[in-house]
């Protein structure tokens, strides 16, 4: 539970936020030349790029990896997310949503909602796998990861 309550925690749900943000309104944008799922998928994307720039710069530690490194690792873990957010946002849109009559703002409500979900999980994956830097000994061999402090 210390984790949960950490400053490092804080600011992920910040910077979360303002790429949540990003991801959002471009879907928001993009809803007006595509269908809902496409622009799920595809605000998606400009919301990542924007959340891992944030998180690189106020969350975690520096990994001592290259940017490549961390944003492939940035991806991989987004690409769970996306599953998520996508299957949240759309099971609700068009099948939970309208088996209980909630009619208002449905595609946004359950965008925000799917945007949302995976927070936690997504959290921790960043911090032990994403930030984590391999650090070595002065033989080469690994040593104990770095940027996994609270």
């Amino acid at each position: 539970m210390n984790a949960l309550m950490s400053s490092r925690f804080v600011r992920f749900l910040v910077t979360g936020g303002c790429a949540a943000l990003v991801n959002l309104l471009s879907r928001w944008a993009l809803n007006r030349v595509m269908g809902f799922e496409a622009a799920v998928a595809i605000a998606y994307l400009f919301g990542m790029a924007t959340a891992y720039g944030l998180a690189r710069v106020f969350v975690f530690d520096k990994s001592g990896l290259g940017v490549a490194t961390e944003f492939r690792r940035f991806a991989v873990v987004n690409l769970l997310s996306l599953a998520i957010v996508w299957a949240v946002s759309v099971g609700l849109a068009f099948y939970a949503f309208p088996a209980v009559g909630f009619a208002w703002h449905t595609e946004d409500v359950a965008h925000l909602i799917g945007v949302l979900s995976p927070s936690v999980v997504a959290y921790f994956a960043h911090k032990h796998y994403t930030f984590r830097g391999e650090a070595r000994t002065s033989d080469g061999r690994e040593a104990v990861a770095r940027g996994t402090g609270q």
